[in-house]
């Protein structure tokens, strides 16, 4: 717990989550404790001897005059073992071990617990010995966490270790001393860290090995890269929320961070039921077990809500420096916005459009930014990257309003979510149209070198199609498909099998709702190669009616239950279709 420093003051104004105090000694971006009941908030301007400070709880009954005490240090979190499996509010406050503090579900103003169990042993297993010269980020020990993740204890100094012992310790405990320049520096299970400076890397690199996720859609025509960075705007309804908690379940990050950001209280309340359910698919193992949730609902004080995304990043960029991958899943950034807006009203700042703080495309580009493939700190060579999904919440799914405009200029993935195919069922409701990927170019050597070299010319043909289909269908809902020729109704009969064998997938089926490369690239090439000996029939007389009879066509459309083990099966399928075209053909 951080201690105060002794520097004091009180209140001078208070209006909603700002209050106005005078405190000499002040310092930008200090935690103060504001208020006889000693409430968490933020210093985010100075005047003088005058502070203005955002509270991050309920400010109803605050009065001027009483008293607010520094604690010298800016918002930090606590890393260490014991995050994973949590869940905590927007600054890292422990929900679970305070509603156990408030005796209910209703928590109590001024309640702190510490953010990582003080109780809890830790079995450390010192993996470097006494007189070893260490550097900043070198793994001196590792913790098993959980069953699925190893945590690593990453030294915060340079120096040589004086001492280390494996054993059983809490995080407070010290585990290790480095000598450093003459002074004995101790190091413990955790350490902090300020939410606003991001930690330090030795190289970024550049995006050149996808962000697998197990949807198709994405994958194929709009990928991610590990370290890369996406947003999914939609209207209510659209499937936001369960297209990211997908990503979390499917992709091939080892951590998930998600914050719920300013969400409604059902949402949220949906994901706190779901996540500890949900099995992970790779291990059998709860998905909990490499979990970080962070949750803030719309109801909760906004101070917190703007600090919320500062707190998941952090202990993203934490994990990552472990070498680990990590997917950080922001539900939404809209509502973040919408925090910074309403205490720019409070601080009486000149708004930009539409009421925004002027600095809002800022605040998104530094907090994106963060994301990355890297080198990590210390003597060995350890990568690990995060990668950041952000939904955007645009009133009435208008797009042009300042969040998503300015989230698109810094994001390289635009994943465009349609209300009219959720409606349709159809999932992930992901409009192949308007969507796009800024790392198709930078990504299909990966492509070439991992799934096979004819892939992006496969997927560059089913993009054509699906754009084809489009146009015919302003012709088709004036005169009907009867009255195109058949080489155009033969390109609808191939994009229907796009979308619905395709693009469409069973979030309920073990098997569809994910996809390997593997598996992609066969489905896609199964389907190309029909479309390909269909237009190749049309020319040689057969009649598109014939086609669509064939016993294969039905076949494609339960490909996708073909499991991972049964892959074999795909290349059997092919051979039927050209075995049935061909018969075709002779009569």
């Amino acid at each position: 717990m951080v201690k105060l420093n002794g520097s004091k003051g009180y209140i001078k104004r208070i209006s909603g989550p700002v209050a106005e105090v005078v405190c000499p000694g002040i310092k930008m971006y200090d935690v103060v404790k504001v208020g006889n009941e000693k409430l968490t908030g933020e210093v985010i301007k100075i005047v003088g001897d005058t502070g203005i400070i955002q509270v991050y709880e309920d400010t109803s009954g605050l009065k001027p005059g009483e008293p607010v005490e520094t604690t010298g240090e800016p918002l930090s979190v606590e890393l260490g073992p014991g995050l994973l499996k949590n869940t905590y509010d927007g600054i890292q406050r422990p929900l679970a071990d305070i509603e156990k503090m408030s005796g209910g579900v209703f928590i109590k103003r001024g309640i702190n617990a510490p953010s990582l169990d003080r109780t809890i042993k830790w079995e450390f297993k010192a993996t470097m010995k006494k007189g070893d010269k260490v550097k900043v980020g070198d793994i001196i020990g590792t913790v098993q966490e959980t069953e699925l993740i190893v945590h690593k204890i990453l030294c915060p100094h340079e120096g040589k270790l004086e001492s280390i012992s494996s054993g059983k310790y809490t995080v407070e405990d010290e585990v290790a001393t480095v000598s450093s320049e003459g002074k004995k520096k101790s190091v413990k299970l955790y350490q902090r860290w300020f939410v606003r400076k991001s930690r330090p890397v030795i190289e970024k690199f550049p995006p050149i090995i996808p962000f697998i996720t197990g949807q198709r859609v994405i994958d194929t025509f709009f990928p991610i890269a590990k370290g890369g960075t996406a947003c999914i705007p939609g209207p209510f309804g659209s499937g936001k929320t369960v297209t990211q908690q997908s990503l979390a379940k499917y992709s091939d990050a080892q951590i998930v961070v998600y914050i719920g950001c300013g969400e409604r209280g059902n949402e949220m309340t949906e994901v706190l039921q779901e996540f500890p359910h949900l099995i992970d698919p790779k291990s059998g193992r709860p998905l909990m077990e490499r979990t970080v949730l962070i949750a803030n609902t719309s109801n909760m004080p906004v101070a917190a809500r703007e600090a919320s995304v500062y707190t998941g990043i952090t202990i993203a960029e934490y994990f990552r420096d472990m070498g680990y991958d990590v997917a950080l899943m922001a539900d939404s950034t809209s509502r973040w916005a919408e925090a910074m807006r309403e205490i720019g009203g409070r601080l009486e700042e000149m708004p930009g459009e539409e009421g925004y703080p002027a600095y809002l495309a800022r605040k998104l580009a530094e907090f994106y930014e963060r994301a990355g493939r890297v080198r990590c700190l210390g003597s060995d060579e350890r990568y690990g990257s995060v990668s950041v999904v952000g939904a955007v919440s645009p009133p009435g799914g208008d797009l042009s309003e300042p969040v998503s405009q300015n989230t698109l200029r810094v994001t390289k993935v635009f994943l465009a979510l349609d209300a009219s195919l959720a409606y349709r069922r159809h999932f992930p409701a992901i409009n192949w149209l308007k969507s796009y990927s800024l790392y198709l170019d930078t990504l299909e050597q990966w492509y070439v070198d991992n799934t096979s070299s004819d892939f992006p010319k496969l997927r560059k043909l089913a993009m054509a199609l699906l754009q084809k289909e489009s146009e015919l269908q302003e012709i088709v809902q004036l005169v009907g498909s009867d009255a195109l020729p058949e080489k155009e109704q033969a390109v609808l009969l191939s994009t229907k099998l796009l979308r619905e064998d395709y693009l469409q997938q069973n979030a309920y089926s073990d098997v569809d709702a994910k996809s390997s490369m593997k598996k992609q690239y066969l489905m896609l090439k199964t389907i190309m190669r029909f479309h390909e000996r269909t237009l190749g029939a049309i020319d040689l007389g057969v009649q598109l009616k014939k086609v669509s009879e064939l016993g294969t066509r039905t076949r494609i459309g339960r490909m996708k239950e073909i499991t991972e083990e049964k892959l074999e099966e795909f290349e059997k399928l092919q051979a039927d279709i050209d075995h049935d075209f061909d018969s075709l053909l002779k009569k």
